[in-house]
């Protein structure tokens, strides 16, 4: 007999599945009209599905009721979205950019990230109570790195296109990925000092030089240099491997695509079973595995990368959505709210922009201005600073004493997860919304301008003077100022001629400066006292052939560049130009089509 079976695991997949559904048919309208972020629409659709609201989600539950197992699967599921997105934006940059561009990214990863890390600690240490500054300096360096997840809205898409150079996109996705795990010297530095010097030195065995030894030894030795070798030896081993298969036939196409997959999941698991830096061993991975540029140019047309990308982005910030300690933002007894708003307000502005602006100039894919402002605002605060804080929680909970944890570590966990959570949502609403505001801002006062004008401009061209014979006249196609056209005038057609819904012929190229003229064909039934069908007929036949051969031969200033073409045929893979025998399809006979001078 049929039951209904309402447990946890079904509808987690038909809410997750749904609202990605819903969400892929509006997609580009929300990404690409309206620029928003879908980490911030993810975002609220977690806080909507989670406890808080339609209770759809329910984390504490699929924790068994225990906080810390709760922590540990967000922990392990940030590890996984961080290691499978900086694989992605190692490949992504060009061949041995690392090293070529060293120069711009040691300013970006030294002073830039001391800047940040310590503007950060003295805001916290400024508007939390009783905290003292070795305390906010593990704050601070949780929210120190920028994230590579977020990162992607303003490196992709068509803003970005649009609006930001290429070398820009590139130092913004190579910063993000490099300082990701770059960010545990400064979170084990007052860590370690926290554990050996804190509170008496209570419960530990040291002092300040056994917590320096800890920091240059297991910190910079075992966790940073070890994870950058390890990473570029499984990167360099697995280019050779998978150029040694694809040249000898042994790989298919979707085992190709997926390679780079798999291999941020392998280091994923290989790093964090012995303990070191998983997430910079994924970026140096990724850019080692490419560093000739093959599997990046193979790669670039296919869009499995980005797929996969956009469904961990979505999974991740819905699960924040509803595992975020919400309620805690106003009942805590670390920090009241309105602290949290200035705290909140003060870190973007002063996190990252002076520093980034000061030094601009030595940053040569920063050239203007402009930039510098753009590049400082853009460092977002979120999946990276998730990680670190559950890491930092999982270290002061491992200080005890008499089998409790200290009190001064119980105080600063606390805190840290209390602003971390807080500074991540900020970050995440304040980046996601600046985009449309600001075009927002920019458009709604052009919007307006342009419609009075066109009120005005309309009521103009309506006007038509009384002529000899005005019945003739209105029978004969006009153009859109509302001159008669002649049986044989060759109009200069200066406004844009315009179907329903869209422009046939751009009367005026800022590029090329072209006039486009258009002769109309003498025919025996164009004549002033013939019917009023024939004119219109012809008149939209010529609009219909002008239409097709633009369509069909765009001008060679506006042709777009060639594509890359790929080099790799798989066994199962038919050439693209050809038919199904094999054949190159034939050449396309020449269409008939009116003059179009392009001056």
């Amino acid at each position: 007999m049929p039951t209904l079976a309402v447990n946890n695991f079904n509808i987690v997949c038909a809410t997750l599945g749904g609202f990605i559904t819903l969400f892929g048919l509006i997609s580009y309208l929300i990404k690409e009209r309206f620029y928003l972020s879908e980490a911030l629409i993810s975002l609220i659709s977690g806080l909507i599905f989670s406890p808080h609201a339609a209770n759809l989600i329910r984390p504490e539950e699929y924790a068994l009721g225990d906080a810390h197992t709760l922590g540990t699967i967000t922990l392990f599921f940030s590890r996984l979205v961080l290691g499978v997105q900086l694989v992605i934006a190692g490949i992504q940059l060009p061949s041995k950019y690392l090293l070529k561009e060293w120069k711009s990214l040691a300013y970006l990863l030294g002073p830039g990230m001391v800047a940040m890390w310590m503007c950060t600690s003295l805001l916290v240490f400024a508007f939390v109570p009783h905290i003292s500054f070795l305390h906010a300096l593990a704050v601070g360096a949780c929210v120190t790195p920028t994230d590579p997840v977020l990162s992607n809205s303003i490196v992709k898409g068509k803003f970005a296109d649009k609006n930001i150079p290429r070398e820009l996109q590139k130092i913004i996705v190579a910063e993000s990925g490099a300082n990701d795990g770059l960010g545990y010297p400064f979170l084990f530095l007052p860590l370690y000092l926290i554990k050996y010097t804190g509170h008496g030195g209570l419960s530990a065995d040291g002092n300040v030089r056994t917590a320096i030894g800890l920091w240059f030894g297991e910190t910079w030795g075992y966790v940073i240099i070890l994870s950058i070798i390890y990473g570029a030896a499984v990167g360099w081993l697995a280019k050779e491997l998978l150029h040694w298969a694809e040249g000898r036939k042994y790989v298919d196409k979707e085992s190709f695509l997926v390679f780079a997959i798999t291999l941020a999941l392998f280091i994923v698991g290989t790093v964090g079973m012995i303990g070191s830096d998983d997430v910079l061993a994924c970026f140096i991975a990724g850019n080692v595995f490419t560093w000739d540029d093959w599997f990046r140019l193979e790669t670039m047309d296919d869009s499995f990368q980005p797929t996969i990308d956009m469904l961990l982005n979505v999974s991740i910030f819905i699960w924040f959505g509803a595992v975020c300690p919400w309620v805690e933002f106003v009942h805590n007894k670390v920090i009241p709210i309105y602290r949290l708003i200035f705290l909140g307000i003060l870190v973007l502005l002063l996190r990252r922009p002076p520093i980034i602006f000061a030094m601009h100039k030595r940053i040569h894919q920063i050239e203007q201005k402009r930039q510098a402002i753009y590049v400082g605002f853009f460092g977002p605060i979120g999946v990276s600073s998730i990680f670190y804080l559950y890491i930092t929680l999982e270290f002061l909970e491992q200080i005890k004493v008499d089998g409790e944890v200290r009190p001064d570590a119980e105080y600063l966990m606390e805190v840290t997860n209390v602003v971390v959570w807080f500074l991540c949502i900020c970050s995440i609403v304040i980046h996601g919304l600046t985009i449309p505001m600001t075009k927002l801002g920019v458009y709604l006062p052009r919007t307006i301008s342009g419609v009075i004008s066109t009120a005005r401009d309309d009521r103009d061209a309506f006007h038509v003077e009384d002529t000899e014979n005005p019945r003739d006249n209105e029978q004969l196609p006009r153009t859109a100022s509302g001159n008669v056209i002649s049986n044989s005038t060759s109009i200069s057609i200066l406004p844009n001629v315009r179907r329903i819904g869209r422009t046939i012929i751009r009367a005026h190229d800022s590029k090329a400066n072209s006039q486009v003229s258009v002769s109309l064909p003498q025919t025996p039934s164009q004549t002033p006292h013939s019917g009023s069908k024939a004119g219109l007929s012809t008149t939209r036949n010529s609009q219909e052939d002008v239409e097709m051969t633009s369509a069909t031969e765009p001008s060679q200033a506006t042709q777009p560049a060639a594509m890359v073409q790929r080099t790799i045929r798989f066994p199962d893979e038919a050439h693209p130009s050809s038919d199904s025998t094999g054949q190159l399809p034939p050449t396309t006979s020449n269409v008939s089509k009116i003059d179009v001078d392009t001056g």
